[in-house]
């Protein structure tokens, strides 16, 4: 049975779907937006009922060319509420890739200024603190399957 009030006034809380991309040497791909200071890991925001997997695979693909089946989270973040809403964000593990196929958009269209891929030693000195410290736990973890209602993504 479905109680309304449970669906009247569902909680507000954005979901982030990012994507952690390694080449060869072990480097992680990240993305400088214009919109903000600092490198962070490619992806984005999940539109109303989007899956994560796909919502994280759509932003890779639309902002540098890579496409993706995404199925395995490496961290999950909650970030309260401050100058934004809160926020739930995943990290996918996105594999290994060469650095030939990235393809990045024009600023106008993409909001970017370009990718670069980093050696994780140097995360820190590029990324927002809690920037680097989400992609720091990406890649120390095992990743586990992202389940929708039960069944693998």
């Amino acid at each position: 049975m479905r109680d309304p009030r449970l669906l009247a006034k569902p909680p507000v809380c954005r979901l982030g779907c990012l994507v952690l991309v390694r080449n060869p040497c072990g480097d992680v791909l990240l993305v400088d937006p214009d919109y903000m200071d600092g490198l962070i890991l490619p992806g984005g925001a999940a539109r109303p009922n989007e899956p994560p997997h796909e919502a994280a695979a759509r932003h890779l693909l639309a902002t540098t060319g890579i496409a993706r089946r995404l199925s395995h989270v490496l961290a999950v973040d909650f970030t309260p509420a401050d100058r934004y809403l809160e926020r739930l964000n995943l990290v996918f593990d996105g594999g290994t890739v060469d650095t030939d196929r990235l393809t990045i958009p024009p600023q106008h269209r993409s909001g970017l200024l370009g990718a670069h891929f980093v050696p994780e030693k140097q995360l820190p000195a590029v990324m927002a603190p809690a920037q680097a410290a989400r992609a720091a736990e990406a890649l120390t973890n095992r990743a586990i399957p992202l389940l929708l209602h039960g069944q693998r993504a």
